[in-house]
């Protein structure tokens, strides 16, 4: 597989103001000092210092700053990295605050700052012209003609990285630079910033930063002046944030200096993204000049899945064992919160719109049908004349006491009418009609297996014609995935409310509830079910007890669930979700993980028929396989493909 990894570093060198002889020994050292890091982007102004004043109407600095970046492009020689550093450039009449690109031992490229601010505490336009109308130009430096201008973009073409380039104000304003810069293609954006510290400015910086990865769908590396540069009213602060596609990576404030802030940006995630949001057109509006420049993804750019695996876990690449679910109690108890709020409205439209009141729903015991039942409760705190109407439906010899004793005590406490339908009798009639054994004939009876299934559905449908009620549906997003339901049987409803979310989050859906209701006695049961084993209870139970468990025959759902997250959300190949889940479960071998990845993606192309008919349900989450919505698929696609990756 191709690695798509490159290390970056927002780098905050110990600097002296207009020394610059010393800020280049600095700098190059950093350079040496993070040798796997293939794109390195230093403060703005770092060659002679921010705060020079009109030391930059200086001939000598202005001099010496082009003789240190020609030395000190000279350490990009042979790594395979890209650098970029700060320094005054005289063009023509003009002073310009620029950005020189040093990659392959040489000068690149040099970008001048757009918009030049002249207000507060800056007052930058007494010495430097804003470079927004130069593009096309060249500027000689030491004899040589380098591109100049703002119409620049540096480019790998083996590691797919394309760079784009703002400075400090040019992210501050509406029209930002790096808008355009990635409507032409840039993936990467790199800042070099001189912001001082004052209250607020931190966090609404951070907000800035954030924000213009996710809307540009790229890496941005912002790496701002430390306190080196603080001198008579202004102190400066080193901010370094690392952002990838809205979320940070990494960032530090007032480090020690000198300081390189490192993330691993993912380029392969960044383009798929891209493609995914066909409304992120290219820029036709403006051309821009593409230069050669190298840099380097983090180990080698070829590699299978134990290589890959290896490059994650020696540089602690963050991989969450369940991506769908928040490690940190607070997000996650928030975003629980947020579904429960999502499905409820959703489910309250649909009775709106339908002017049926009557919710007709199934409890097993399990999970999926508790959560069902609790968005049925929060749909009723919206329209208060709603009444849920709830049935378990035993099988004398597959349901054990441990399920339907939940079930009981849970409709008991949430439904507004209980109804106990037994179906053996049905499910044995219907079995001898169609001539088949009137008990389980062992493993692979899927007849008598799923009889059940369609048993309780025919129930429920039946029900809600009688009772002038809405069936509502109980199956989750993983089972969805999987095709793990009975087609027509737990497969089909009139609003299914857990269709988009996952089978990791379903348990923290219903603990998170169970924390809120403010009832003991709910509580209790709620807890109680999440610790049950899942299980479908088709088949004969062992003496009363659970026999039948989901995970023995599907595969265990954190896993399924990794591997739909990764395909479905980052358009990963399967043998590079593979990679990942080595790393985020480090206890299994790859050949558990390439076994279990084969599972999923049979499952997930031969299962489709039944998600092309499925009802409709709430979108909660990024990731859904809604016909109508965010996945269309043929029903009779070949997995060949898919399956040969994984070797």
């Amino acid at each position: 597989m191709k690695n798509h990894l490159i290390q970056v570093a927002a780098a905050v060198p110990d600097l002296k103001v207009a020394d610059v002889k010393y800020n280049t020994e600095k700098i190059t050292g950093m350079i040496r000092d993070l040798p796997d890091c293939g794109l390195i982007v230093f403060p703005e102004l770092s060659v002679t210092g921010y705060t020079c004043a009109d030391l930059f109407l200086s001939e000598l600095l202005l001099q010496g700053a082009v003789s240190a970046i020609i030395e000190i492009a000279k350490e990009t020689e042979n790594t395979g990295k890209t650098v970029i550093v700060g320094l005054p450039v005289r063009y023509e009449n003009s002073l310009y605050n620029c950005a020189a690109i040093l990659s392959c031992g040489g000068v690149k490229a040099v970008i001048p700052k757009t918009y030049i601010p002249n207000y507060s505490e800056f007052y930058d336009c007494r010495w430097f012209a804003s470079g927004r109308d130069i593009k096309g130009k060249t500027i000689s430096l030491n004899g040589t003609e380098i591109p100049f201008g703002t119409d620049i973009l540096a480019k790998d073409a083996e590691s797919g990285a394309v760079l784009g380039v703002e400075i400090c104000e040019d992210l501050w304003i509406p029209d930002k630079p790096s808008t355009h810069a990635a409507l032409a293609g840039a993936n990467i954006i790199a800042n070099l910033s001189a912001s001082d510290e004052v209250i607020g400015k931190q966090e609404y910086r951070r907000h800035l930063v954030s924000q213009q990865s996710g809307a540009c769908y790229c890496a941005y590396i912002y790496a701002s002046s430390g306190t080196y540069e603080s001198s008579t009213d202004l102190v400066f602060s080193g901010h370094s944030i690392i952002a990838q596609n809205g979320s940070i990576l990494s960032e530090s404030i007032f480090p020690e200096y000198p300081h390189a802030e490192k993330a691993i940006a993912d380029i392969g995630t960044i383009m798929h993204n891209r493609q995914r949001q066909n409304s992120f057109e290219n820029d036709i509006y403006e051309a821009y000049r593409k230069i050669p420049v190298s840099i380097g993804t983090l180990g080698p750019l070829k590699t299978d899945i134990g290589g890959m695996a290896d490059i994650l876990k020696q540089h602690d690449y963050p991989v969450a064992r369940n991506p769908f679910v928040p490690a940190d109690d607070d997000t996650r108890n928030s975003r629980c919160k947020r579904i429960l709020q999502i499905q409820a409205n959703g489910l309250a439209t649909r009775v709106r719109s339908t002017g049926i009141k009557n919710l007709i729903i199934g409890i097993s015991g399990g999970l999926d049908s508790t959560l069902a039942l609790i968005v049925c409760a929060q749909a009723k705190k919206i329209i208060p004349d709603i009444k849920i109407i709830a049935y378990t439906m035993p099988s004398q010899g597959n349901t054990s006491k441990l399920t339907y004793d939940n079930a009981t005590r849970l409709m008991e406490l949430l439904a507004d009418e209980i109804y106990e339908v037994p179906i053996e009798k049905g499910v044995k009639l219907h079995l001898e009609q169609l001539g088949h054994e009137k008990t389980y004939q062992g493993e692979g009876d899927v007849t008598y297996e799923n009889a059940q299934a369609r048993m309780r559905t025919y129930i429920l449908m039946d029900a809600a014609n009688m009772k002038n009620g809405l069936v509502v549906g109980t199956g989750d997003l993983s089972e969805l995935a999987l095709g793990w339901c009975t087609y027509n049987g737990d497969h089909m409803s009139m609003y299914a409310v857990n269709s988009s979310v996952p089978k990791t989050l379903v348990k923290y859906l219903c603990s998170t509830y169970a924390e809120m209701c403010g009832n003991k006695e709910l509580r209790e049961v709620l807890l109680a079910i999440c610790d049950t084993p899942i299980t479908p209870e088709l088949t004969p139970s062992d003496d009363g007890k659970i026999a039948q468990e989901t995970e023995e025959k599907i595969g265990k759902y954190d896993l399924n669930d990794f591997f739909m997250y990764y395909t479905l959300r980052n358009g990963f190949e399967p043998s590079r979700s593979v990679s990942y889940a080595m790393k985020a479960y480090p206890e299994l071998k790859e050949q558990e993980v390439k076994d279990a990845a084969r599972n999923f993606f049979r499952r997930f192309f031969s299962q489709q028929f039944k998600r092309s008919c499925l009802p409709d349900g709430p979108k909660v989450g990024s990731v859904s396989l809604s016909p109508r919505g965010d996945w269309r698929m043929p029903s009779d696609a070949s997995a060949d493909l898919w399956l040969k990756d994984l070797g």
